[in-house]
């Protein structure tokens, strides 16, 4: 048995520390909103957050979550109203949409450390996350674009 404190909540679950932590927040605590992509680490569908950092939860071990705060694509906001996920919508960022949370994951770790990027700091934040369709042009505007929604609620 393991505890482990996802989106704000502790959660007791039965399972192998060193299972991947990807299948625990699947499987395990039912949050379906991280996909499987390589299994590898290699193109961020999978991305979380660990105490605020995105990681690769396809290739991070439970074991190395336990003690920290995870958060998935289902705990960035309680109504979906994140300036990234709302620029998302207005830019029409997805197209299949799989690697959609994973790209969010990641562009809402950017902008916590890094509120107003430059072109080429979102290109090295969001290099680990791949996306089959070619989205990555409205990418980039949405998280300039949610760069500026932060600044007006703030």
């Amino acid at each position: 048995m393991v505890e482990l404190k996802i989106n704000g909540q502790t959660q007791k679950l039965d399972l192998d520390p060193e299972m991947p932590l990807l299948w625990a927040l699947r499987d395990f605590a039912k949050l379906t909103g991280s996909k499987y992509g390589c299994g590898k680490g290699l193109c961020g569908a999978c991305t979380v957050h660990i105490d605020g950092q995105p990681i690769r939860s396809c290739v991070t071990p439970v074991s190395a979550a336990l003690g920290k705060t995870i958060t998935t694509i289902e705990g960035l906001s309680e109504n979906g109203d994140h300036p990234v996920q709302q620029a998302w919508i207005e830019h029409n960022v997805p197209q299949c949409g799989y690697c959609q949370s994973g790209q969010i994951m990641s562009a809402s770790a950017l902008l916590a450390n890094n509120p107003a990027p430059s072109d080429e700091d979102i290109d090295t934040a969001m290099a680990g996350n791949l996306c089959r369709c070619g989205t990555y042009p409205r990418i980039r505007k949405a998280i300039h674009h949610a760069a500026k929604l932060a600044k007006e609620v703030k």
